[in-house]
């Protein structure tokens, strides 16, 4: 359970910060970039839920994911240690699953891409891809602690499927792919 008596504590007014397991690093440590990426991700999902009228099945499951991304920040802000499998929150394989079900059923009835796509068209569709290249950055940021410490392998999954998702998404919010922005390589190209 989490108890929040007071906002500010004045702890990190030094550039540090608490991890779950109550040891201070930096507030730049890779670590907390890492979660912090994913809190952002989080940010921008609630964002693209304003444009999507409450009680809609898309409301409901982006609520369902803003909610994983929490599950996520909490796995990651506690290092993993041999003896705290049971006892910490981490990302679990269904996680992910779901979003691979949640993937597969919004894609199906799309025409497949005969071109890029240019972030763009509808403004749901347009916060759709801002959330996705927050979600890849977000995950850039998990390999990159991958490589100094060792992390739950459902965290790259899951942020790799979810930035798949939110791609997907934005197509569905395009008109299914009818109002998609289609990349045409070199078209302002001149010649002199």
């Amino acid at each position: 359970m989490v108890f929040l008596s007071s906002i500010y504590t004045k702890s990190g007014d030094d550039g540090s910060t608490s991890l779950g397991t109550g040891a201070r690093v930096r507030k730049d440590d890779v670590r907390v970039a890492a979660y912090g990426a994913v809190d952002e991700t989080n940010s921008m999902i609630g964002m693209l839920r304003c444009h999507i009228e409450p009680g809609n099945p898309d409301h409901i499951l982006l609520g369902k994911i803003q909610n994983d991304l929490f599950d996520l920040g909490a796995d990651l802000c506690v290092p993993e240690s041999p003896d705290d499998s049971r006892t910490r929150l981490r990302l679990a394989t269904g996680q992910s699953e779901f979003l691979e079900t949640a993937i597969d059923a919004y894609n199906t009835p799309l025409r497949p891409l005969t071109s890029f796509i240019l972030p763009g068209g509808s403004l749901a569709a347009s916060w759709s891809h801002l959330a996705r290249t927050t979600c890849r950055r977000a995950e850039r940021d998990l390999v990159t602690l991958t490589t100094v410490e060792k992390v739950n392998p459902e965290a790259l999954i899951y942020l790799n499927r979810l930035s798949d998702l939110l791609f997907v998404l934005a197509r569905v919010y395009n008109n299914n792919g009818e109002s998609d922005v289609l990349w045409t390589p070199g078209s302002n190209r001149r010649s002199d």
